[in-house]
């Protein structure tokens, strides 16, 4: 388990960290998703022990994690920014790996490197940007850790790799127990794959919940009601989020389950009423316009 207490960090006067207390489980997928600068990164080069927090601590299975080698081995942290030796090759990697990571496996990765189709001989400056991701994808999961930290991780792959990577995350899970934790920007790549999921904005955690219990607590409804005043007995009952209005439909983001919302707009006889399930993309866009973070205030 990893576990961020009250975790804070500043870079001079900005604040990149505001208080994040969250609670990673293993065996599962941890979708790690923000705004632009809500420090997705700077959590996650903590976590790996890159940095250190100004205040609060971060936890790998009970043990502090920064600069400690004990915990650091439990852990594998892929950077969005790739780096490697200038004049490396992936056989070069491989050994490098190997020292640092005792149980790192040879076999597996030089396997992998044929199935990708990566020359272990060949330089790794002339690979492109989705190839070098490729690598280090695959250093990674051929270290054995026990968490596997992925910061923007599917950037710069096609989407036959993205799949094959989804795969070896889930055989990987399977096999040995491993805990993937995944930022990204690319909502719909968590969606298939992650178990839970947090949401930054603005340095701090808006909210932490498995992602089925996420979607099963927030609808949108479409309706269309012959009285337009009943539109407003709909808003007393429920918690509307969002509202948007096309001639007489109504699209509303409502909190709560899919009964509930039914139950409610049953009873003011619509003439025509939808409950729908939201997107991973659409519930992030919801909870960060609760807090100020709305579209209409950025287009012009």
């Amino acid at each position: 388990m990893i576990e961020a207490v009250h975790v804070k960090k500043n870079f001079n006067k900005i604040q990149a960290v505001d208080d994040i207390s969250a609670t990673i489980q293993e065996g599962s997928v941890f979708g790690l998703i923000g705004t632009n600068g809500a420090g997705k990164s700077t959590f996650m080069r903590m976590m790996c022990g890159v940095l250190k927090p100004d205040e609060g601590k971060i936890l790998i299975d009970g043990i502090p994690v920064y600069e400690n080698e004990q915990a650091k081995t439990k852990l594998f942290y892929i950077s969005d920014d790739q780096y490697y030796f200038s004049a490396g090759t992936p056989e070069d990697m491989l050994r490098f790996y190997q020292v640092i990571y005792p149980a790192f496996d040879l076999t597996k990765c030089k396997e992998l490197l044929g199935r990708f189709g990566l020359e272990p001989r060949r330089k790794i400056r002339t690979f492109s940007k989705g190839m070098k991701k490729q690598l280090s994808v695959l250093m990674g999961i051929c270290a054995n850790t026990k968490y596997l930290l992925c910061d923007e991780t599917f950037d710069g792959l096609d989407p036959v790799m993205r799949q094959a990577v989804k795969s070896i995350f889930v055989n990987e899970m399977e096999e040995r127990g491993m805990t993937p934790i995944i930022a990204s920007h690319n909502l719909r790549e968590l969606e298939d794959i992650c178990d839970h999921v947090g949401l930054l904005h603005r340095g701090g955690i808006l909210l932490s919940k498995d992602l089925e219990d996420m979607k099963c607590n927030i609808h949108k409804l479409q309706c269309v009601f012959s009285n337009p005043e009943d539109i407003t007995s709909i808003e007393q009952k429920v918690e509307v989020i969002r509202k948007e209005q096309r001639g007489q439909l109504y699209t509303l983001t409502i909190r709560g389950t899919q009964e509930e919302i039914e139950q409610q707009t049953a009873d003011l006889n619509p003439v025509f009423y939808e409950v729908l399930p939201l997107s991973l993309e659409e519930i992030f866009i919801s909870e960060t316009e609760v807090v100020g973070y709305d579209i209409k205030n950025l287009i012009f």
